[in-house]
């Protein structure tokens, strides 16, 4: 079962526990803000065709954070994050998984109000562009 924190609880644990935000979101996204020091393994692609998987998502993240890696995943307001750890529930992680579940938008209920504010709106640092060692394409040369 993950474990669930709030976004001044992930950077409390990014600071004093050496834990790693893994932003899901699309590389597009991370570019144009992220929480600070993240790294970008995107859960789906976002285009003009819609949203798809990305293949390469769980191979990816294995090269990046082995067994016993302390991450927490965080979308924009839950929803791929949600599903990522879906997946890497079903492929053997387990209690080591921590989700930021409001993301950095927030999440939102079923009318769009925000329920859960996230990292950006908690005023917690962010950083633009494509971090280098730290961005998509940089990640999944590894």
């Amino acid at each position: 079962m993950p474990r669930y924190v709030s976004p001044q609880q992930a950077w409390e644990l990014m600071q004093q526990e050496g834990y790693t935000y893994v932003d899901v979101r699309s590389p597009e996204e991370y570019a144009a803000s992220h929480p600070k020091g993240a790294i970008n393994l995107p859960f789906l692609f976002i285009g003009p065709e819609g949203r798809r998987p990305n293949p390469d998502f769980l191979e990816t993240f294995r090269k990046v954070l082995p067994p016993g890696s302390k991450f927490i995943l965080g979308c924009a307001g839950g929803n791929r994050s949600a599903a990522a750890v879906e997946v890497l529930a079903r492929e053997g992680w387990g209690d080591e998984i921590v989700e930021c579940r409001a993301g950095f938008v927030g999440r939102k209920d079923a009318e769009g109000r925000v329920v859960e504010t996230g990292w950006s709106a908690s005023g917690l640092p962010c950083e633009e562009g494509a971090t280098e060692g730290r961005s998509w394409e940089d990640l999944r040369r590894r």
